[in-house]
Formats: structure tokens, C-alpha cells, sequence
């Protein structure tokens, strides 16, 4: 089930909010400009399947998004738990960082924790099959898999480089709770 959980900087342990109901999350998300919603995901896709089998699968649902969106470029996330990169895909993706696009990421199997940090708040979302949600263009972020991953995510992009990061530095992801699958 998905979940967001709200901290404020100073409290890192403690969420002042923990919301369980679709609609409760993206309103609260609405606030700070994030779009979420649940889709309905097509076709059965396994974690570790490849970039050109997912793209085949969601074909008409990417266009769609693209055309509607004006995102330009793409990637899909697909990490298992046999993965032979996992632990260095998880140390990259589990740095705060941010994109000079907006983007969206759509879970198409398994599961991650999605955190941003907006202002003196971390909005932690666990993202799982079926959810959608857009990332502005400047939105301090990162992506926990945890460490055995099972996740496929179709990420679109504003810009034609696709997935890339500007690290921001700071160690924050290290401070909040991780994804424990």
C-alpha cells in the first residue's frame, strides 16, 4: 500500500503526518506542487526486466504521457534483488539530488521509498505498482530500493539527457529512515 509520511527537518524519527488513503496523499503533495495518482498498470512486468521489454509493454501509455506532458526523453529503473549493481544503483539513487527538468516516474512493479525535501519537510513516499508522481524541475530528491530491490519504474524527462543528477551534497538521506522491504 502506498503511504506518505511527513517530517520536519528537526525530527527526523518522528513523522508529523502519516497518510495511507490515495487521495489524502496526493492532496497533501497537491500542496507542495507534486503531482500524485494511482494508474492502472497494463501489463505484468517483473523486476529486472529490460528497458525495451517495459517500453514495448507501456508503449501507447508513454506516448500518451510524453504528448500530453512535453517530456522529451526516458528510462526505466529495473533492479531485483540478483541484480549484479544493486548496491551501487542504491548508493547512487539514495544521494539528495535534484534535475533541471521536471519528470515523472511511473511504478510499474515492486517498490521504493521516494523522498523531497521542500523547505524545512521531507515528504517520504512509498511508491509501488500502479502510482505516478511528478517532480518538479529544482525538487531536492532521492530514491531508496532498499537492499533487495525489487522495483520497475518508467521515468520521464523534460530534458533529452534523461536521468541527471545534481548531487546536492548534503548527507540528509542518511538522516531520515530507509526503505525496509
Amino acid at each position: 500500500m502506498s503511504s506518505l509520511c511527513v517530517y520536519h527537518l528537526s525530527t527526523p524519527d518522528t513523522p508529523n503526518k502519516v497518510l495511507t488513503h490515495a487521495d489524502d496523499i496526493a492532496s497533501t503533495l497537491a500542496g507542495q506542487g507534486i503531482h500524485f495518482e494511482r494508474w492502472q498498470a497494463t501489463t505484468r512486468i517483473e523486476a529486472g526486466a529490460t528497458q525495451a521489454e517495459v517500453v514495448t509493454a507501456y508503449q501507447e501509455q508513454i506516448d500518451t504521457w510524453m504528448t500530453e506532458g512535453g517530456y522529451v526523453s526516458l528510462d526505466v529503473l529495473s533492479v531485483n534483488h540478483d541484480h549484479p549493481q544493486k548496491t551501487e544503483l542504491r548508493a547512487r539513487h539514495f544521494q539528495e539530488h535534484l534535475q533541471a527538468g521536471d519528470q515523472v516516474h511511473l511504478f510499474v512493479a515492486g517498490r521504493g521509498l521516494l523522498a523531497l525535501h521542500i523547505d524545512d519537510y521531507v515528504y517520504a513516499v512509498l511508491c509501488e505498482k500502479n502510482d505516478l508522481i511528478s517532480i518538479p524541475a529544482g525538487t531536492p530528491y532521492w530514491f531508496d530500493m532498499g537492499e533487495n530491490p525489487r522495483v520497475v519504474a518508467i521515468r520521464l524527462f523534460k530534458n533529452s539527457q534523461g536521468w541527471v543528477p545534481d548531487f546536492t551534497g548534503d548527507d540528509i538521506a542518511s538522516r531520515f529512515p530507509q526503505f525496509e522491504d
